[in-house]
């Protein structure tokens, strides 16, 4: 359950303010049908997730308990620095408009998400927890709370989250979880 909800609180706080967020209020502004484009944003989510969630897995079983601990540590921590590096949109992820709305959002979603910090986060998480299942749900998650509202409310909240808040307190956390993981808060589970 830890990896659950650590998972769903760190993606959440930073996906606020991050390029997939933007997306998600430029595809609701331009086509105005929320329904599709929340289940474009979920299956891509789940698809991207899951992979990255696998990686973390598969990285795990590589590498010696000892060196995975100083590798996630650093990771996190470095999580927590580019959190605080602000995104760039770019606006050809939103056009795509002719594959209908659910698949553009589908597709725009899923390219944009890679190698974005909520990707390599899921990957850092599921090496830590070891819980693919419990990771991937929480990030997926998080995504959900954070970009939902964005497509329901669109450019109504936009301008009214502090960003900068938000981003900070996810830093902050990625700095606990860094610091907490190389003092060896993981040896519970074997790293």
């Amino acid at each position: 359950m830890e990896a659950f909800l650590i998972s769903t609180g760190v993606v959440a706080l930073a996906e606020i303010g991050d390029k997939t967020q933007l997306l998600a209020f430029i595809l609701a502004a331009k086509f105005r049908r929320p329904v599709p484009i929340v289940l474009g944003i979920l299956v891509a989510t789940l698809a991207n997730h899951a992979g990255a969630g696998a990686l973390g897995a598969w990285i795990t079983s590589l590498v010696s308990p000892g060196v995975m601990r100083w590798v996630l540590g650093v990771s996190f921590i470095a999580m927590a620095a580019w959190i605080l590096v602000p995104d760039e949109f770019d606006e050809d992820d939103a056009k795509l408009a002719r594959y209908g709305v659910f698949t553009t959002t589908l597709i725009a979603f899923f390219l944009a998400e890679m190698g974005d910090k909520t990707q390599i986060a899921t990957v850092a998480l599921a090496a830590q927890y070891k819980s693919v299942m419990m990771v991937v749900a929480g990030t997926t998650l998080g995504m959900m709370l954070a970009n939902v509202p964005a497509v329901i409310l669109g450019d109504r909240i936009a301008n009214r989250i502090p960003v900068r808040v938000v981003h900070g307190v996810a830093a902050a956390i990625f700095a606990v979880l860094g610091v907490a993981t190389l003092l060896g808060a993981g040896e519970r589970f074997g790293f």
